[in-house]
């Protein structure tokens, strides 16, 4: 399937998500930014597993915000040693530049060949954890909320498995 197939199929079939959750035993609220998030993580989810294929949409647009992230992070935690410069801020930014192309060439170095380890169980597992790490502590849900968005990660990346029928544990 291509990018397109899989994001409309997230995209359609999210509602199951939201019924599945309603019916097993776990504590999860249906607040509506939980469902947002969770629409949002769950159609994400439906095409992730392409994050190791280079030619597909999510690796090309993730490989910038990657770099763009990653020089903007040296580049904040390199200037306070820097202040005594006249040009801190110009200098923090051209080291914060160089590790973003670093980044750039380093990101599709790192992953490992296409419908390989990504394509697999464990890697939805990883993502709905990260999910779960990002809402309940970087955006501070509630942990029923957070488990509600890291299950609809899981879904949607379990989605792109099943569409691929390429279902493997690791």
């Amino acid at each position: 399937m291509n990018y397109e197939e899989h994001v409309l199929a997230g995209l359609m079939t999210y509602p199951l998500a939201i019924l599945l959750a309603l019916y097993l035993p776990l504590k999860v609220d249906l607040t509506f930014y939980a469902l947002a998030l969770g629409y949002a993580f769950y159609v994400l989810g439906s095409d992730l597993p392409d994050i190791d294929h280079p030619d597909s949409l999510i690796h090309r647009g993730s490989k910038p915000l990657f770099s763009v992230a990653l020089g903007s992070i040296v580049a904040m935690k390199i200037l306070p040693y820097l202040e005594n410069y006249n040009l801190a801020i110009f200098l923090a930014w051209v080291v914060g530049a160089v590790f973003a192309v670093i980044g750039w060439f380093t990101f599709s170095a790192l992953l490992p060949r296409h419908r390989g380890v990504v394509h697999s169980i464990t890697f939805a597992l990883i993502y709905a954890g990260i999910s779960y790490l990002a809402v309940n502590y970087g955006l501070e849900l509630s942990k029923n909320e957070a488990m509600f968005v890291s299950l609809s990660a899981f879904l949607g990346y379990l989605l792109h498995l099943i569409l691929d029928k390429e279902i493997k544990l690791l």
